[in-house]
């Protein structure tokens, strides 16, 4: 009973710093304290058969509240979204800001020294 009870203790910490980070808006960190209280109650649900009646009765409505705390944590989090078009990067392809292209008259470098390129013939 006393590894139930610590494991219910661990879930209610790791929900508590959830529920703190999301107040920072740390998404991140809360997104990792409540999936480790997710990871809590499921270990808490395999050991359920082998509990006794009495551990079933504490376990049971002590990780009821839980289950609600950690469902409503997970909808105060932001949906993640991936970026599905992003503005081209300035570099290659770019004539605005272009410099001489060798060949055109203008020094290449290479390895950091400026060296004279002969024009192309």
């Amino acid at each position: 009973m006393d590894a139930h009870l610590k494991a219910l203790a661990d879930i209610s910490m790791a929900l508590s710093a959830a529920e703190a980070f999301l107040d920072e808006s740390a998404n991140l960190n809360a997104r990792d304290q409540l999936d480790a209280a997710a990871e809590g109650l499921t270990a808490l649900r395999a050991l359920w058969p082998e509990m006794t009646a009495a551990e079933r009765t504490v376990v049971g409505r002590t990780a009821a509240p839980l289950r609600d705390r950690l469902d409503a944590g997970r909808a105060r989090l932001p949906k993640l979204t991936a970026l599905t078009e992003v503005a081209p990067e300035p570099g290659e392809g770019d004539d605005d800001d272009a410099g001489p292209v060798a060949g055109e008259g203008g020094p290449a470098t290479v390895g950091g020294a400026a060296d004279p390129v002969p024009p192309a013939a």
